[in-house]
């Protein structure tokens, strides 16, 4: 039997669209063998014309480094009678190069997991008249952009409820959306070992409490201040309270600098991983930005959640799901950080049970075998 071919849409602007793609791949294999082919490309940067393959470029250098004017062009492309002539004009600049990745790939189905893509790929559909079943799914938690959404999807699967009473607000109908939570690495669909043990395995205490702190694929942000100040607030009286884990993605420049750093508490500093499974489900507390893959992977290994910093938009409307959720706290302040994680290693160890015991709730391990089987079942239909 021939394998149907399955075509992902992304791009690299930010490491969650990727990531998304890369856990929607690995889930249609876990789930079904060799049944569906499915590649991912980057359509953006690989595959369209010039100036539209520079868009991706400037994205990293405005949601870190000039995040006002990003939060800007965030909600001036909320307003439709802005977005839809340029998303219009950007369509009918990109038909050509499109048609020719479909004729290259020759996909039975499309999956989107970027904004910007939906307006031109299913503009260049129409012209090519043949008909293909174009899904998309939305790689934000909450605060999901307008152009996520276009009523000529056959399916659009929707994180959250927030997200999807903004997908009916664009347009979309009741029936075309699917609620299950992000697409997550298949690695948190299985139940951790446990916590003593991969403790031991990954180096750490076995018996302190540890606060798992990320900057990201990058190692973006103050990384540095706020371990420095959890460091010294989990030092106590001179006895540690805690431990802590610093995962500093693909800076190195961040990783020599805190490897060569001494602590006043267990201290495990670390690159890019590719097991952060494991050692969330070894820690008890995770500082991170308020990335939506993170958070949903916290989450499910019930992880409460300091939220240190977010790129206006569409990471905004994470800070209350995390906060109304009760799930975790939001504090840009390092000082105030390290407060928290103090006393959640203390005093308030019953209020980071509760909160665990909450996120674990509102996880959804098998969000992403519940994609894809209803993406297959589109297929077999």
């Amino acid at each position: 039997m021939t394998s149907q071919k399955i075509l992902i849409l992304m791009s690299n602007t930010g490491g969650g669209h990727r990531a998304s793609a890369e856990a929607l791949q690995a889930g249609f294999a876990r789930r079904f063998g060799d049944r569906f082919q499915v590649e991912i490309i980057d359509l953006l940067i690989d595959h369209l014309p010039w100036p539209l393959n520079q868009l991706p470029k400037s994205y990293a250098l405005l949601a870190n480094y000039l995040p006002w004017l990003w939060r800007l062009l965030w909600k001036t492309g909320e307003r439709q009678i802005i977005a839809s002539p340029l998303m219009t004009l950007a369509a009918r600049w990109a038909a050509p190069s499109i048609r020719r990745v479909l004729r290259t790939y020759e996909p039975d189905l499309i999956i989107s997991v970027h904004p910007l893509v939906q307006e031109m790929t299913l503009y260049a559909l129409n012209q090519e008249g043949r008909q293909r079943p174009y899904v998309i799914v939305v790689t934000d938690l909450s605060t999901a952009h307008p152009l996520w959404f276009h009523p000529d999807a056959r399916l659009c699967f929707v994180a959250s409820e927030e997200a999807r009473r903004r997908a009916l607000r664009a347009g979309m109908r009741p029936e075309q959306l699917r609620q299950f939570g992000l697409p997550i690495r298949p690695a948190f669909a299985e139940t951790p070992r446990a916590r003593e043990v991969l403790r031991r395995e990954l180096g750490m205490d076995p018996e302190l409490p540890a606060a798992l702190l990320l900057g990201g694929g990058e190692g973006i942000g103050p990384v540095a201040r706020i371990a420095r100040c959890v460091a010294e607030g989990l030092h106590g009286q001179g006895t540690p309270i805690g431990q802590l884990v610093i995962v500093c993605g693909r800076n190195r420049i961040l990783l020599t600098r805190l490897k060569n750093r001494r602590w006043p508490v267990p201290t495990i500093v670390n690159g890019f991983v590719h097991n952060m499974s494991d050692w969330m489900a070894a820690c008890d507390c995770v500082i991170t930005k308020a990335g939506p893959g993170t958070i949903a992977e916290a989450m499910i290994r019930g992880l409460p959640v300091i939220l240190s910093g977010f790129i206006p938009g569409q990471e905004e409307g994470n800070i209350p799901y995390v906060v109304d959720n009760r799930v975790g706290a939001f504090s840009t302040d390092p000082e105030e950080i390290a407060r928290l994680v103090t006393r959640w290693f203390g005093e308030e160890r019953e209020e980071l049970a509760a909160m665990a015991a909450r996120a674990r709730e509102l996880g959804n391990p098998r969000s992403t075998l519940q994609i894809v089987e209803e993406i297959a079942n589109v297929l077999a239909s």
